[in-house]
């Protein structure tokens, strides 16, 4: 069976996020799957971007064949992104017979965080057949107009709009990695039937031999560890959605405390983050630069507690899905959530403590908690957390139910 996944931002575990398309492809792969993936040669959430001298040029990674579209570059979120939006779901819409015919996919998995790749599938589906399937990442367009603070009658958000209403009614299943969006779903259009629920996860492998810390990282947290006894780590990005400036709130509290801050990644807040530091002279909060993928397990292992945080947002009603919740659970370290969810799997699985985005108390209050807990106790929550990643959110498992709807 051939399957094509169209994911304008997939990546790999080299290149860096999104990992998403990259895992569940594999483990396709190793159920006997052809696994072609559609993605375009720029992605802001990448580390490392291929060099893409043509569209559709072939890149084999790990049994998966890669098809890069050129698609150009941008920052941040203007128009100029947005025509990467429109290149790269017009070229596969142009290129669907071709990919029907040469390609043949059984099934077509539209899976770009825009639902604009949903046009694409539907008619790669009208010349040979094929199951599609939608993914959604994000809800779109509903955080344009709610995060964005875009007009609903913006012409780029009605047609956003239009191409999720499209994909809720003529996909033959929608897989969400929201577990609260199937009422939303539905009032525009999707059968309850076709809904399925299936979050990101972790690859439990890469936490059992991880990749050794270079020298200088292991020398920092020595040091730290001689200096401080208690370390909230935070990775991942450094975007105004991370709302990082609340977690520099709470370090600047707690300023003579034996509790220190460590931020490692990158993002276009990072440069005036490191600013504020300095400017305010937050002597317990550290920046670092970016980690790789394969450096994650061993670098959480110096972190007392894991921090995630978010803006407030009435979005988050439909649930979290971040790939650093999955891989914070995974690293078996309590977990601080800063985010207005209701039901999270911190609270599920007794594995953290959660408040509200942007309770720079509540969340001193639960550092402190943790901190003064006995490390016994914060170990067990911290497995709690971590049996959860194994038995719930591995991959393998994941993946194998997305595998079923390929054959129903």
């Amino acid at each position: 069976m051939n399957i094509l996944l169209l994911n304008h931002y997939a990546g790999s575990v080299e290149m860096g996020m999104e990992f998403r398309p990259y895992y569940f492809a594999r483990e396709w792969v190793n159920m006997g799957y052809s696994v072609r993936i559609a993605a375009g040669d720029f992605s802001h959430l990448r580390m490392k971007n291929p060099c893409v001298a043509r569209d559709f040029q072939e890149e084999v990674i790990d049994g998966i064949h890669y098809h890069w579209l050129r698609t150009g570059d941008y920052r941040g979120n203007g128009i100029r992104r947005a025509v990467t939006m429109l290149r790269f779901a017009g070229k596969l819409w142009l290129k669907a017979k071709w990919i029907a015919e040469n390609w043949k996919p059984d099934v077509v998995i539209a899976s770009s965080t825009y639902p604009l790749d949903t046009y694409a599938a539907q008619r790669i589906r009208r010349f040979c057949g094929a199951r599609v399937i939608h993914e959604v990442h994000d809800m779109w367009p509903s955080t344009l107009y709610e995060i964005g603070g875009m007009s609903r009658r913006h012409p780029f958000v009605a047609l956003m709009q239009a191409a999720e209403d499209s994909a809720y009614l003529h996909s033959d299943h929608v897989v969400s990695l929201l577990p609260y969006a199937k009422k939303y779903m539905i009032r525009h259009g999707l059968k309850a039937e076709r809904f399925i629920h299936i979050p990101n996860g972790v690859k439990a492998d890469e936490w059992s031999h991880p990749v050794v810390l270079p020298e200088k990282l292991k020398s920092f947290f020595q040091q730290m560890k001689e200096k401080y006894t208690f370390i909230v780590g935070y990775f991942g990005g450094h975007a105004l959605s991370n709302a990082l400036d609340i977690l520099l709130d709470a370090a600047k509290a707690m300023e003579g405390t034996d509790i220190a801050f460590v931020l490692a990644g990158n993002g276009c807040e990072k440069k005036r983050l490191i600013a504020r530091k300095q400017h305010e002279a937050i002597d317990n909060l550290y920046f670092l630069e970016p980690i790789s993928r394969r450096e994650i397990p061993a670098f959480v292992s110096h972190f007392d507690c894991i921090y995630m945080g978010t803006q407030d947002s009435p979005l988050y009603r439909f649930g979290i899905c971040m790939n650093k919740l999955y891989d914070s659970l995974m690293a078996g370290k309590p977990i601080v959530c800063a985010v207005t969810a209701t039901d999270t799997v911190i609270e599920q699985y007794k594995a953290g403590i959660r408040v509200n985005s942007g309770d720079v108390s509540g969340i001193v209050c639960a550092i402190k908690k943790l901190a003064a807990m006995d490390s016994q106790e914060r170990r067990q929550m911290g497995l709690r957390g971590k049996k959860a990643a194994q038995e719930n959110f591995e991959y393998h498992r994941l993946a194998k139910q997305f595998a079923a709807l390929f054959e129903e």
